[in-house]
């Protein structure tokens, strides 16, 4: 007590002289970066104080000095690290406590002790390395509670903060405030002395807990939750201890600054990777808050009604979060029906992307289904192409500005669903759509649509043949890429050589990712920035190819441009992606449950060029790795039924290529693909079913639309390795497969269907052609002219029955 009584006595002169004595010195002057010469040197003395403070009161007396004196933006670092060794962030984080247990012995009023607390953490947490202190962290239930429930709660804080110990009161911490606080008036300006004085006048007469947080304590309530939130596991500290429902409940209670600076927080929490997370664990808070949130909006003018779109977009759920509750389709129906006359109404290029951004985000969640009307629905697809057409049709060197790629990539998404329903309006309807979807659009505003997006995507062609490889990591590039591939998913017919001209880029740019030659940690983020989802989870470089799939499906059919892509060695970027699929596939806890599309849609690519060119596939060495990969695969995913459609893939491809190969006996490898295979294709058909048609077996039935056609062009292609490879006949018979298929065809009075009956005779007819012993044990079968078996003419030629 008597150090901190003499500090505030003594002279600016003879405090600076023992200053000095104490080390502080010149440099120690200029410790307060921002203060002025009166504000440094009070500041230096109340450190001196600190520094050497004998019990809690003393340095509560300083503390008050620091807070009331200098304003945390205005220390730096070395400043603050100075009174974070001084005092440490155990007195704050008791002083929270005792406040919020209510101890009367404390010398303080609740709210004083409140206010000190956070003002000094608030101070201390501008230091990241203080905002990361494990002792800092647990206070942040204090902290919510404040915010949520205002400044002192008669609840015991849920937290690990130390145990609340009664503040030293051996001299009263009020008194020391005082006594020191004389010294601050002859330094301090009267509007400071009036301020300080009224703060603790109105501290002072607080006796009992308030409802409603005073500015100060609440800004600094938010400043320390703010730079915890900036830390790089921030957002997961501030979840795990309860921040969403707490900031939710101060919303909704309108607590000071929960609009302004809540919101905010909470809008960090929801943005990136962790919105699914904190969805998946708040729907109830989030979708009353979304609920409050749209009403705002609605009654919202003018330009606050644009600015809300923005944050609007933050609040909404993901995608594909099991939230579709009549309450969340309210919201998004009251949004469109704000959204309509905005749409309608003239905008300038900053007014529209925020519309058009949440747009795309309510297109999302619900489709087309509570847009509107079709005219309105049409609107809407013509704005987003024409700012798209506007936006990338620019001279090359032009560069984008952050907000125009942001509003761009929303018109990508809405020129997405758009092409999805445009090009669906060919294909009959199973149920009657609903007259406000974009499905009831007439045949002439479909062409319309149709047309517009032409326009468009041949924007975005012009503007990805500008683009350098040095920019393949850029997230927009990859936005601008995954839109075309959704466009030549449906469409390759139109804009057919520009597509040709673009494709060198295309399969340049997939084979960077796939090769890990871009950096892919960059577009992982921006996607979840972006809420572009993926369908496997997390970005992998594998993720570019498998958008342009479905393209090279159609392209690889066409001469013209699977000539172009066999100049670019596509199928050995193909057989590469098969390859990492397959490392991946066999990783998850020996061949995983989840069934990968892309890696089926790969297969029907080779397939193509398979077909077409077998002359490239003699000869291109990435074949002969292909052969290698399906060897080792197959007879795994013959015993994994829920891979069916992967496993009919792999057969069907690897006897395709088989059928071009010459060998007169086969290597291991070649022996244990053609085995699997065999048992494989027996699976499909039920051989022990009662006489009457043979029937698809169970493990086949659920997937049987999927892979009949590739288990039918399988046995054709077994007959064209049969005749390329005698020796595989051999195997037919040791294998069973043989024997079982003319036991079945013999006892059953039909098959499922002509196409494969026609299969069966044509592997069968090659087996009897190349093999004696097939051809007699053939022939024995037939003579019996029984079943299925019956019907097989050709059959009867070839196994020479007459």
């Amino acid at each position: 007590m008597a150090d901190s009584m003499e500090v505030s006595s003594q002279s600016p002169g003879e405090e600076e002289q023992g200053g000095g004595g104490e080390g502080g010195g010149g440099s120690e002057m200029d410790a307060g970066g921002g203060l002025t010469d009166a504000q440094t040197e009070v500041l230096e003395r109340c450190l001196h104080a600190l520094k050497h403070a004998k019990n809690d009161s003393q340095t509560l007396a300083a503390l008050l000095l620091i807070t009331r004196l200098c304003p945390a933006n205005q220390l730096d670092k070395p400043t603050l690290r100075r009174i974070f060794e001084a005092v440490g962030l155990n007195l704050p984080a008791r002083l929270l406590v005792t406040a919020v247990r209510g101890n009367d012995h404390s010398g303080l009023p609740p709210h004083e002790l409140l206010s000190l607390g956070t003002a000094l953490l608030a101070a201390l947490s501008t230091d990241p390395d203080m905002a990361s202190h494990p002792q800092l962290l647990t206070t942040i239930p204090l902290l919510l509670g404040i915010l949520a429930n205002g400044p002192v709660s008669q609840q015991s804080p849920d937290c690990k903060v130390q145990s609340a110990e009664s503040l030293n009161t051996e001299s009263n911490p009020a008194n020391l405030a005082k006594s020191a606080g004389e010294g601050v008036k002859r330094e301090e300006s009267k509007q400071k002395d009036d301020s300080s004085e009224a703060n603790k006048e109105s501290s002072s007469q607080q006796s009992s807990p308030s409802s409603k947080l005073d500015e100060a304590m609440a800004a600094d309530c938010y400043q320390i939750l703010t730079a915890v939130c900036a830390l790089p596991r921030g957002p997961d500290q501030l979840l795990s201890r309860g921040a969403v429902p707490a900031l939710c409940q101060a919303v909704e209670q309108n607590q000071t600054f929960s609009h302004e600076k809540g919101l905010a927080l909470l809008g960090c929490l929801l943005s990136g990777k962790t919105k699914d997370k904190v969805w998946s664990k708040h729907p109830a808070e989030l979708l009353d808050l979304l609920v409050r949130l749209s009403k705002d909006f609605c009654q919202a003018k003018d330009q606050p009604k644009l600015d809300m779109c923005a944050k609007l977009v933050q609040f909404l759920p993901p995608v594909g979060a099991s939230l579709e509750s009549e309450e969340l389709k309210g919201v998004v129906t009251r949004v469109w029906g704000v959204l309509r006359p905005m749409l309608q109404a003239k905008l300038t290029p900053r007014q529209i992307g925020p519309i058009l951004r949440l747009s795309a985000c309510l297109l999302d969640l619900f489709g087309w289904e509570l847009v509107g009307p079709p005219k309105f629905c049409c609107l809407l697809v013509n704005r987003a192409c024409v700012e798209v057409r506007m936006g990338l049709e620019e001279p090359p060197g032009n560069e984008l500005s952050p907000e125009l790629q942001h509003t761009l990539t929303g018109c990508y998404r809405i020129m997405e669903a758009a092409i999805e329903q445009a090009c669906c309006q060919g294909v009959p309807q199973t149920t009657t759509p609903p007259q406000s979807s974009i499905s009831s659009l007439s045949l002439q505003q479909s062409r319309q649509v149709l047309g517009v997006l032409e326009e468009a995507f041949s924007a975005l062609m012009y503007h990805l043949q500008q683009v350098d490889p040095s920019r393949y990591g850029d997230p927009f590039i990859f936005a601008t890429f995954r839109s075309l591939c959704s466009w030549l998913a449906e469409e390759t017919s139109c804009l057919k050589e520009e597509v040709t001209g673009l494709l060198p880029f295309l399969i340049g740019y997939c084979r960077s990712h796939l090769q890990g030659e871009s950096p892919e940690q960059g577009l992982s983020d921006w996607m979840a920035e972006m809420s572009v989802r993926e369908e496997g989870g997390t970005w992998t470089g594998k993720e570019a190819l498998r958008y342009l799939l479905p393209a090279l499906c159609h392209l690889s059919a066409e001469e013209g441009p699977r000539k172009v892509l066999l100049t670019l060695d596509t199928p050995a970027l193909l057989v590469d992606f098969l390859s990492q699929c397959w490392s991946s596939l066999k990783g998850k806890s020996g061949v995983g449950s989840s069934r990968d599309p892309s890696m089926e849609t790969a297969c029907s690519a080779l397939l193509n060029f398979t077909v077409t060119e077998p002359e490239r596939v003699r000869k291109d060495p990435c074949f002969r790795a292909l052969e290698a990969l399906l060897s080792e695969a197959l007879p795994v995913l013959v015993h994994k039924p829920h891979l069916l459609v992967l496993a009919a893939n792999y057969c069907t491809l690897g006897l395709m290529i088989g059928r071009l190969k010459s060998a007169p006996s086969g290597e291991a490898s070649q022996r244990r693909f053609f085995s699997a295979a065999l048992r494989f294709l027996h699976g499909a058909l039920d051989s022990g079913s009662s006489p009457g048609p043979v029937k698809v077996s169970l493990s086949w039935a659920e997937s049987w639309d999927e892979a009949a056609e590739l288990w039918r062009l399988g046995l054709q292609a077994l007959g064209g390795c049969v005749r390329a490879q005698p020796w595989i006949t051999t195997l037919v018979r040791e294998e069973g497969w043989l024997k079982n298929t003319l036991t079945m065809l013999s006892q059953c009075s039909a098959l499922p269907d002509q196409h494969t009956q026609g299969a069966l005779e044509e592997a069968l007819c090659a087996m009897a052609e190349q093999c004696p012993a097939c051809k007699l044990e053939i022939g024995d079968m037939m003579r019996n002219d029984k079943g299925a078996l019956s019907g097989m003419r050709n059959l009867k030629k070839s196994a020479g029955v007459k």
